[in-house]
């Protein structure tokens, strides 16, 4: 074994491919991955941010706004997940209105 630490998350793989970062303090972002370090600053282009629901902040809106070129310091990037692959499924859990 060197002495070189290795990273638990390699994102080699998602270079110049989109990705959806969650942030502290609850936003949200996807974006196309152009670089990052090894203290997870993340360089994303062609970002856009999902607004929050002014009424109750922990929910997301289906309105955005773009914010283009932006650097996410990786001291507030809580998850990094591909955009392709993956779809938004139905909670299970969530009982129907008037029930």
């Amino acid at each position: 074994m060197s002495g070189r630490k290795e990273t638990v998350l390699d994102l080699a793989k998602f270079v110049d491919k989109g990705v959806q970062v969650k942030l502290t303090g609850g936003r949200q972002v996807t974006g196309t991955l152009k670089g990052y370090d090894q203290l997870l600053n993340l360089v994303l282009d062609e970002a856009v941010e999902f607004l929050r629901d002014p009424d109750d902040p922990l929910k997301t809106t289906d309105q955005t706004r773009r914010l283009g070129l932006i650097v996410c310091r990786g001291t507030a990037v809580m998850l990094v997940s591909p955009t392709d692959g993956t779809d938004e499924i139905a909670n299970p859990f969530v009982q129907p209105e008037g029930s």
